[in-house]
């Protein structure tokens, strides 16, 4: 499955064979269900912008402040003995837990911090 990115907000991209066109829903977002489609990749990505277009609009003539698929909070549960163990590696690295463990999600990403 592929994505589609704009303003901030990801969107899958799949196939229907049944209908024979592209679809996909902005990802992150459970209570706002953004949904697009087209036949081809051009029109998906321009349904796709289009779609978030909509919904920043529609927040704004509401006065509503617009969701954000992911805000960078997680709570992550971790058995006593990974967290004591994350704690003392990133005591030894002179680092918080919090930025050891950002450091370690990212680095299993392929990301550079």
């Amino acid at each position: 499955m592929g994505y589609l990115k704009y303003k901030g907000y990801t969107g899958s991209v799949e196939y229907s064979e049944e209908d024979k066109c592209l679809f996909g829903k902005v990802q992150g977002m459970p209570k706002d269900c953004i949904t697009y489609e087209g036949s081809t990749v051009e029109e998906l990505t321009a349904d796709f912008e289009g779609a978030i277009d909509d919904y920043l609009a529609f927040c704004a003539e509401e006065g509503i402040e617009p969701r954000k698929p992911y805000t960078g909070v997680l709570n992550v549960r971790l058995t006593p003995e990974i967290h004591s163990g994350v704690a003392m590696a990133a005591q030894e690295a002179g680092i918080t837990i919090n930025a050891f463990i950002k450091n370690a999600v990212a680095r299993a990403l392929g990301m550079v911090l």
